[in-house]
């Protein structure tokens, strides 16, 4: 695996968990605007899971697993596309 492999997968995790973050500050602040915010074991479970989404996908880096992507290199490196043969037009 190659450097600029290993940059875009921690930047590919990073992004995930940000995102993660992001969207439990959103409803933790929505529900605390309507009154009910969540309890503290909840924001400890969301953010063990959050923990957990971000060493699996760091151990699919690793070790090559499939995973999700937010940032994709070539269309070459998804294998359905990169064997589907080009449209050409029949020659006359």
């Amino acid at each position: 695996m190659s450097v600029s492999g290993i940059l875009l997968g921690l930047i590919n995790i990073f992004i995930v968990v940000i995102l993660l973050l992001l969207v439990g500050a959103i409803a933790k602040w929505i529900l605390g605007y309507l009154g009910f915010g969540p309890p503290n074991e909840v924001e400890r479970l969301y953010l063990a899971l959050v923990a957990v989404i971000a060493l699996y996908l760091l151990v699919a880096l690793l070790f090559g697993l499939p995973s999700v992507h937010i940032l994709r290199g070539e269309a070459s490196s998804v294998p359905h596309i990169a064997a589907t043969p080009p449209i050409i037009a029949p020659e006359r």
